[in-house]
């Protein structure tokens, strides 16, 4: 299987056929057991072991144009100190312009800064300007960037295209991980995701990551199970494990909690840590602290307990 693989991305014509080789995904089974999954209860330990561990997997994001150098470095402050004796977070998403901002504020904190790159969120430019995009953003500092794909080209069929931008990407990332967003609201199909996450990891992504947030549906469980599948899948094949970031949308502990139980029962705990799950969000962070103080005192704070992201 590792052999053949080697061999997929030849031609155009031998990587189609291999993504539309790949086994259909059953909406309504996938639908169901994202469901089912869904629905199970975490309760007192486990439960607190489980938001740290959601905590510690969080890649605390600003992506919005009104974001300011301050406003990034306050961020940055809480990725490192979330309060109440909490683990601080995996990274901390910023444009590649305020990189360097993050960079100086979370040296030696051991949290990562990651960036947006590629034309984000639309992807819509040259490959000339997404390896410039991304070789900026490394050189500024990042140690993860977040590529969107070209979705216009995905779905008319030019899979090669979407290949070679990947791997492009990817030499521009040097000793940085690169994380390929998928924009899956905009995919249409689960046969689609699965094809995508198996197209970007084909082409060298360390990490397949649902959404950019700005599209809606997002990070939706049913997708995220596909997309775990694919990394189960395709470590099976090629011995190589490849990390999975749902992104937009989760809100909640809940959605936080689901998600974690999702990996433990698809891809297994194997993946169950910072290096291999990341959970995309900006609100999470703060009910993640509300439902742990909750249960260390047995009191609720309110929402303006906690400083706002």
């Amino acid at each position: 299987m590792t052999t053949s693989l080697a061999d997929v991305a030849a031609s155009g014509a031998t990587l189609r056929a291999f993504l539309h080789g790949l086994p259909g995904v059953d909406r309504v089974g996938a639908d169901q057991r994202a469901a089912t999954l869904g629905t199970r209860s975490i309760k007192t330990s486990a439960k607190a072991t489980a938001i740290d561990l959601a905590i510690s997997m969080v890649d605390l994001t600003t992506l919005e144009g009104a974001d300011t150098a301050g406003k990034v470095r306050a961020m940055c402050t809480k990725a490192v100190h979330p309060g109440g004796g909490a683990p601080k977070v995996a990274a901390v998403c910023v444009y590649p312009d305020l990189v360097a901002v993050a960079v100086e504020a979370l040296r030696g904190s051991g949290v990562r800064v990651a960036s947006v790159a590629t034309a984000f969120p639309s992807g819509r430019t040259s490959l000339e300007v997404k390896v410039t995009d991304t070789a900026l953003a490394v050189a500024a500092g990042a140690d993860e960037i977040d590529m969107v794909i070209d979705r216009g080209a995905f779905l008319s069929g030019d899979y090669m295209k979407v290949y070679e931008e990947i791997v492009a990407v990817k030499a521009a990332c040097g000793q940085a991980h690169l994380k390929v967003i998928l924009e899956t609201g905009e995919l249409s199909t689960y046969d689609n995701v699965r094809r995508a996450s198996w197209l970007a990891m084909l082409a060298g992504a360390d990490f397949i990551k649902t959404s950019t947030g700005k599209v809606s549906p997002a990070a939706t469980l049913p997708v995220t199970l596909v997309m775990l599948e694919a990394v189960r899948d395709f470590r099976d094949a090629t011995g190589r494990q490849v990390g999975v970031k749902p992104a937009g949308g989760i809100r909640t502990t809940k959605d936080a909690i689901k998600n974690l139980v999702l990996v433990n029962e698809t891809a297994g705990d194997d993946w169950l840590t910072p290096e291999w799950f990341r959970l995309g969000a900006s609100s999470l962070l703060n009910d993640l602290l509300m439902q742990r103080q909750k249960l260390t005192t047995g009191r609720y704070a309110g929402p303006d307990y906690f400083t706002l992201d």
